[in-house]
C-alpha cells in the first residue's frame, strides 16, 4: 500500500503565504481498497418518522444517475473492547464521485477510513471494492491489495528524491518509458510539468500537496482516499487547494472519499455529504439537500447555525411567537399534524429583527456577531427561545435592543416534534 499524503499551501505558479514544511518528510503506506453497501442519497422531505426508512426511500430512482457502485460499506462495525467506534455503517461510492464523511471529532468517520485502507479491520460487516469484498465473511485482504490510494493529513514525499521521482515511486516499474509517459500525464494534471527535474524541498507547500496528489493517482487506484487533507493549511490557502484538488480529481475521474470536519469544504466540493453521528450514516445526500433538507434534528444542527422555533399547527396556519403563518411554508406537513406542536428550523437568513418599543417586542438583543458583511443577531424571544438573524453590516442594533421579530424565508421549512 502506497501513502500518498499531501499537505497544502498554494498555487505553483502564484506567490505562496504560509507555507508549511516539514524538513523531516519520509514515505508511508497510503493505498487501499474498499467495499460495502448502502444508501445512495438522503431523503428529501423533513418531516417527522424514521430517518433510515426516507433516506432508504430516496435512493431508488437517485443511484441510477450516477455511475456504477466503486465502494460499498455494509453493517461495518468496529469495536474496541466496550467501545463501539463505528455503528452499522452503510455507504455506496458510486464511480467518479466525491463523497465526503462529515461529523464531530469522535464520530467515527477516521476510522471508517482506516478500515477502507485496511488500516483497521472490521468487527463485523463488509467492505467492498469495485465488486470485490477485501473485509468481512471471514477474510481481509492486507492495504497493499486493495487498490486503494490514501492521501493523510501529514503528506510523506522523499526528500532525496525529484518531483518525477515521487511522482513515479507507487508504480511497478518507475524505471520504465510507460512510467514516465505516465509521470508526465499527471504534473501536466496537476499543473507541474516544468517541475519534474526539482527537489520536492524546493517546492512550496501547495505545489508538494499537488506531487503527492499526482503519486497517490499514478497506480489508477479503484478509490482515492484524503483525511483531512486541508486542515494545516491557513483559510486563504485551504479555499483554492480544494477547489484545486477538486478539479483534479473531476478531470482524473477518480472516485474518492473524503474525511473533514470543516462544513463549507464538505458542502463547497462533495458531490454528497455523509453527515455521521456516533459511529453511523445519520444523513447522505446532494450537499444542498442535507443542508437544506436536514432528516434530523442532529443534522440540522450540525450544518449551519440552526434554531428551532416552536410552532402550533392549525387547519391553515402554524401559530408561532413571531406570528402565524401560512402551513404550506413547512415541508411535508400532512393533514394529520394539526393541533400538534413542532419545532421548525430556521437559519438567520429565514429571520429579521426590527427595532419596535419595548411593549412592542417579541424578546431583545442578547448578543451579535459580526461577521464583516453581516451582523448575526442572537434574539431572546419573551417565551425564552433563542433565535439567530442575519443583518447587512450597515443595519447596526444594540445588545438590549427591543425586537420584533418575522420569518422571511421564502423557502419550505424543515420541521421536527417538539421537544
Amino acid at each position: 500500500m502506497r501513502d500518498d499524503t499531501p499537505r497544502t499551501d498554494c498555487d505553483a505558479d502564484r506567490p505562496q503565504r504560509g507555507d508549511a514544511t516539514d524538513g523531516d518528510d519520509a514515505a508511508t503506506d497510503g493505498g487501499a481498497t474498499v467495499g460495502a453497501s448502502g444508501d445512495g442519497a438522503s431523503a428529501s422531505r423533513s418531516d417527522p418518522g424514521s430517518v433510515g426508512d426516507r433516506a432508504d426511500d430516496a435512493v431508488d430512482g437517485v443511484s441510477d444517475r450516477r455511475g456504477d457502485p466503486v465502494l460499498e460499506l455494509d453493517g461495518v462495525i468496529k469495536r474496541y473492547g466496550s467501545e463501539t467506534a463505528v455503528s452499522g455503517m452503510e455507504l455506496t461510492v458510486h464511480e467518479g464521485e466525491l463523497v465526503t464523511l462529515l461529523g464531530p471529532s469522535g464520530c467515527g468517520k477516521t476510522t471508517t477510513l482506516r478500515m477502507i485502507a485496511g488500516l483497521e479491520t472490521p468487527t463485523d460487516g463488509t467492505i467492498a471494492v469495485g465488486g470485490d469484498v477485501v473485509a468481512g465473511h471471514g477474510a481481509v485482504r492486507p492495504p497493499e491489495e486493495r487498490d486503494v490510494g490514501l492521501v493523510f493529513q501529514e503528506f510523506a514525499l522523499f526528500p532525496h528524491l525529484t518531483v518525477a521521482e515521487n511522482v513515479a515511486f507507487g508504480l511497478d516499474d518507475p524505471d520504465s518509458a510507460a512510467a514516465d509517459s505516465r509521470v508526465a500525464e499527471l504534473l501536466e494534471l496537476v499543473g507541474l510539468d516544468d517541475y519534474g527535474d526539482r527537489s520536492v524541498t524546493d517546492l512550496s507547500g501547495g505545489q508538494r500537496q499537488r506531487v503527492a496528489l499526482a503519486r497517490s493517482l499514478a497506480p489508477e487506484p479503484d478509490v482515492l482516499l484524503l483525511d483531512e487533507p486541508f486542515s494545516n493549511l491557513d483559510v486563504s490557502l485551504r479555499v483554492r487547494m480544494r477547489e484545486e484538488v477538486k478539479r483534479i480529481l473531476d478531470e482524473a475521474g477518480v472516485t474518492a472519499v473524503s474525511v473533514t470536519h470543516d462544513q463549507e469544504e464538505a458542502l463547497s466540493i462533495s458531490d454528497r455529504v455523509a453527515v455521521i453521528n456516533d459511529g453511523h450514516v445519520e444523513q447522505v445526500g446532494a450537499p444542498g439537500e442535507v443542508f437544506e433538507h436536514p432528516t434530523s434534528r442532529f443534522v440540522a444542527s450540525f450544518l449551519g447555525q440552526a434554531s428551532f422555533l416552536p410552532a402550533r399547527v392549525g387547519e391553515r396556519d402554524i401559530e408561532t411567537s413571531v406570528g402565524s403563518y401560512d402551513r404550506d411554508l413547512l415541508n411535508g406537513l400532512g393533514d394529520g399534524y394539526v393541533g400538534s406542536h413542532v419545532d421548525v428550523l430556521v437559519r438567520p437568513d429565514d429571520l429579521r429583527a426590527t427595532p419596535v418599543p419595548a411593549g412592542d417586542a417579541d424578546g431583545e438583543v442578547i448578543r451579535r456577531q459580526y461577521t464583516g458583511p453581516s451582523f448575526v443577531y442572537h434574539v431572546k424571544l419573551n417565551d425564552g427561545t433563542v433565535l439567530r438573524c442575519l443583518h447587512n453590516h450597515t443595519e447596526e442594533f444594540d445588545v438590549g435592543e427591543p425586537v420584533a421579530v418575522t420569518l422571511v424565508a421564502d423557502h419550505a421549512l424543515a420541521w421536527y416534534p417538539a421537544q
